[in-house]
């Protein structure tokens, strides 16, 4: 039996350790990965999809290593659409009693790890639900770097492998940020969704400040969710409280995000990198295997495609 890999993936997010990732392998300076597999929300900022676009064009065509666009839906239609099953976002609740709560994280289970699952198992040859053989595996590569080494996890199934090369190369997030600089990609963007509740004031602001019509979705979004998604209502389990996407839950058009939270403070004694990780790091990225609340998306036997 074989302890070989069948084929190298990328998890690319198009944040700026995966974009790190796919470039060291065009590069030369990792292995080549076979394939670079995108998991679309349908609801990335702009500056994702556009990023993701120069990322295919000027770095992974050049190479041969082809990038795979998967989706199960868009996040932000299913959770208004009382025909369509949702997977829940870890939206911010106000009970009756007035006391805080937050509803299940399910939308990455959903949206970024069941679609990578499902296009390894079609790359193996093996879809669902047939039964992948012992000892055929993948090597999945994760971007993780030694700022959020407490991230790094092995996968949930045996059919694939996590690898996380940055913390092989002991490289930071701020390391990362120099390499693609190098690159002329500087301006890599955050990956995560648009209306993302993890989101922390900056990136808020960031929104507000620098794209009028993604604000005035992201508010309008907002409003439209205060009773929870649209299936839940419409089968009678209506919320029994209100929901929002800040953390103060109030209406996100009347949220205090201009309120300048201590790391951002921090950010005047230390390295604009590392405050950025600070303020930004966990919370405002989405890793389908990294992510906050991965206990709920990474327990996907549910979805049937587990082994």
């Amino acid at each position: 039996m074989s302890d070989q890999p069948r084929f190298r993936a990328l998890s690319l997010g198009a944040g700026v350790q995966s974009s790190t990732l796919l470039a060291l392998s065009a590069d030369g300076i990792l292995p080549r990965v076979d394939y670079a597999i995108f998991a679309d929300t349908g609801w990335e900022p702009e500056a994702v999809y556009a990023h993701l676009d120069r990322l295919e064009e000027e770095i992974a065509a050049p190479a041969r290593i082809p990038v795979l666009r998967v989706s199960t839906g868009n996040i932000r239609d299913d959770a208004l659409n009382p025909d369509h099953r949702f997977a829940s976002m870890p939206l911010h609740i106000l009970n009756q009693d007035g006391r805080p709560g937050m509803t299940r994280r399910q939308c990455t289970g959903e949206y970024k790890v069941r679609p990578i699952k499902q296009k390894v198992r079609e790359l193996l040859g093996y879809p669902y639900p047939a039964r992948i053989p012992k000892g055929v595996f993948v090597e999945q590569w994760v971007g993780i770097s030694t700022d959020e080494f407490h991230r790094a996890k092995d996968a949930d199934v045996k059919y694939m492998r996590n690898r996380h090369p940055l913390l092989d190369m002991s490289w930071s997030r701020a390391d990362c940020v120099r390499y693609l600089t190098s690159l002329g990609l500087a301006n890599t963007p955050k990956s995560s969704c648009l209306g993302c509740p993890f989101h922390g004031n900056a990136q808020w602001r960031h929104i507000r400040d620098t794209s009028p019509s993604e604000w005035a979705d992201v508010v309008e979004f907002d409003a439209a969710i205060r009773q929870g998604n649209a299936r839940a209502n419409a089968s009678g389990s209506r919320l029994l409280g209100k929901a929002f996407l800040h953390r103060s839950r109030v209406p996100l058009s009347e949220a205090p995000i201009d309120h300048v939270t201590a790391a951002e403070r921090a950010a005047l004694r230390i390295s604009a990198d590392e405050a950025d990780v600070l303020e930004n790091g966990v919370e405002d990225g989405c890793s389908p295997w990294a992510c906050r609340g991965d206990a709920d998306a990474l327990a996907q036997d549910d979805f049937g495609l587990a082994t």
